[in-house]
């Protein structure tokens, strides 16, 4: 595993490497996903599909145009004509962002949750986990630390526990400063000790991103040799207070913690022409999800795209050699 450098690189230069990579590797192909029954509301965000009770669903952010707040995830499956539809679900999941893994027997569905600040101090937001083995009896049983988001898990069956991935802001607990965002990481023995006081505990990744720029965890995958695949995110702001966000992706080893550099995967101008929720969110892609195919150079990327638009990106599977 490459080292990290004393001093981490920042989007400019990770793009520039990505660039010149792009001729090297298969061409992507990239399709703009169309929803069904979802009125005039825009459907992005989403997680990967994954099969619950014999179903392959796949689940996103559904939001209107001009609204943050008057948020859902609803689940959807594919028709034949490529066209998704919504399943029928008596339970609605008042968040964003979703995100899937499993637990044991249990199906974990995740997302962030708004909610009113005390005071009129305006909006405030936190990481909310459900577990169940239908969408229908899924249950509310963790949130995380008020004001973080990208907490994702990976059950490790041979080490015995959960690998926790956390996305702390700001002064953290322990007296770190993780700035606009950085990657922690811990671990818990269950489920049962999903909570705030253990998510804090994580260690951060340092150095990984430079001042000024942040980033995030969307989806852990546990790798043969033993070490895992983290596909994630890199943003910054630019001068004139627009956002750009990247998918990207590293590896960690669990077992002596050391990681590589972050690379990324593609952008904006890779996709299909498309529409933006703001002029500030043009040139943002949120890494939703990835689906390996064991023996297959290629996986598929789910995209979301200027918190408006959702993609299937067929790409060089980045973990391909693990």
């Amino acid at each position: 595993m490459q080292a990290v450098a004393a001093y981490p690189k920042d989007t400019k230069r990770l793009l520039w490497e990505h660039r010149q990579t792009v001729g090297e590797k298969t061409p992507i192909v990239a399709t703009k996903l169309i929803f069904n029954k979802v009125g005039n509301k825009d459907v992005y965000n989403p997680c990967v599909t994954f099969k619950l009770n014999g179903q392959e669903i796949m689940g996103a952010r559904v939001e209107s145009r001009h609204s943050e707040t008057d948020t859902e995830v609803k689940f959807f499956t594919k028709n034949a004509d490529g066209s998704w539809d919504p399943v029928s679900q008596k339970q609605k999941f008042k968040m964003q962002d979703p995100f899937v893994t499993v637990i044991g027997k249990e199906t974990v569905i995740g997302g962030v949750e708004t909610f009113e600040k005390p005071g009129h101090q305006g909006i405030g937001y936190r990481t909310v986990f459900y577990k169940g083995t239908t969408l229908a009896n899924m249950q509310k049983f963790a949130v995380g630390p008020d004001g973080m988001k990208d907490i994702r898990l990976l059950e490790q069956k041979e080490a015995g526990n959960i690998l926790v991935f956390t996305r702390p802001q700001g002064r953290t607990p322990s007296g770190e400063n993780a700035g606009r965002g950085k990657i922690g990481v811990t671990t818990i023995s269950s489920l049962e000790d999903l909570n705030p006081d253990n998510i804090n505990k994580a260690t951060l990744f340092k150095p990984q991103f430079t001042n000024g720029e942040w980033g995030g965890t969307n989806e852990i995958h546990q790798l043969k040799d033993g070490k895992v695949g983290v596909l994630g995110h890199i943003a910054r702001f630019d001068k004139q207070g627009k956002r750009h966000y990247y998918p990207a992706t590293f590896i960690f080893d669990p077992l002596t913690g050391a990681y590589s550099p972050l690379k990324i995967l593609l952008e904006r101008s890779e996709l299909p022409a498309g529409h933006s929720k703001r002029e500030d969110l043009e040139d943002v892609l949120f890494s939703g999800g990835l689906k390996r195919h064991p023996g297959s150079k290629m996986a598929e990327l789910y995209i979301g795209g200027g918190d408006a638009e959702t993609y299937h990106v067929v790409i060089e599977d980045p973990f391909q050699d693990q």
